[in-house]
């Protein structure tokens, strides 16, 4: 398949570049600054475009199968992060004209911090009021598309906190929540590797249960 990959030169993005690439698919990877980017195939192709332009990602976006996002903002301590409202308007807008309707993007556990009151103790009282900015545009990033893009055939995935590591070869666990829970209500885990996160995503691309949905997911 044509894969449209955004946030390409981030860890998760650098791996779910190689892993679609090793599954045979022609990737193409939209990115600010193409230097970040040293992997090199046949079947790659790297391109600069603004992510927060509709007109500068749509002549990228023609003829792609599935538009994939692992793009990430960085915290800011005096301002709120717009960064994931701002790239998914200009996505779905070039998406629409491009005529491509296939999104998978990654958010995060706990986009609604209320959620992790059966966390622990670090990620409730440290962790989230560390990095609430960014889940709250996280949420307001997955509001926008389950209320204005149900055109589109999108599918959020909510990963845990994540190791910078390859994938593996453990089973995926997946919930339609905020994270995902064992029998006893708590969540499984806090964390899961990049490698499988991409292994997650790229496993969505002909895959409809998920489709128009946010799926929370970690390894068992």
């Amino acid at each position: 398949m044509k894969l449209l990959i955004l946030g390409a030169t981030g860890q998760t993005g650098q791996l779910l570049v190689r892993q679609a690439l090793d599954q045979g698919h022609v990737v193409k990877a939209v990115v600010r600054t193409p230097s970040k980017l040293t992997i090199q195939h046949d079947n790659l192709k790297v391109v600069k475009a603004n992510i927060f332009s509709a007109e500068s990602l749509v002549e990228h976006f023609n003829e792609q199968d599935a538009i994939m996002s692992c793009l990430g903002f960085p915290m800011s301590i005096f301002s709120d992060v717009t960064g994931y409202t701002e790239s998914i308007e200009a996505v779905a807008l070039a998406m629409r004209e491009a005529k491509v309707t296939r999104l998978i993007a990654m958010t995060s556990w706990y986009t609604k911090p209320e959620t992790a009151q059966e966390a622990s103790w670090t990620i409730r009282w440290v962790l989230i009021p560390l990095i609430r900015k960014l889940l709250i545009n996280m949420d307001e990033m997955e509001n926008y598309l389950n209320n204005d893009c149900q055109d589109l055939r999108w599918t959020v995935v909510r990963p845990p906190g994540l190791q910078n590591a390859p994938k593996t070869d453990k089973e995926i666990l997946t919930h339609e929540g905020y994270f995902v829970p064992g029998p006893d209500g708590i969540p499984i885990g806090n964390s899961v590797t990049r490698g499988d996160v991409a292994r997650f995503m790229l496993s969505l691309i002909e895959e409809d249960s998920w489709v128009k949905k946010a799926v929370a997911m970690i390894t068992k």
